[in-house]
């Protein structure tokens, strides 16, 4: 999808940078509410600190350039345990 594709290229370099890897964007609907999920991966356990630190990383980026929009959540989730 192009939404999705763009929401990687503007967030990516800054998830690098910050030592964490982008390994999926899926803008999805979920009942009445659509959800944009961020799943995150680096070497290490990824836990519930590093999806807040991205989440903080990314939020202004996306809330900045508004390509998205509808109202929607921001998922940010680890490679292991998934989005929830």
């Amino acid at each position: 999808m192009e939404l999705e594709k763009n929401v990687r290229e503007l967030i990516e370099p800054t998830i690098i940078e910050n030592n964490y890897i982008l390994d999926q964007v899926i803008y999805e609907k979920e009942g009445n509410i659509q959800f944009l999920r961020i799943v995150i991966d680096k070497k290490g356990i990824v836990d519930v600190d590093d999806c807040v630190t991205v989440t903080n990383l990314i939020n202004p980026l996306l809330d900045e350039k508004d390509l998205i929009e509808e109202n929607y959540i921001l998922d940010v989730c680890s490679k292991e345990k998934g989005c929830e």
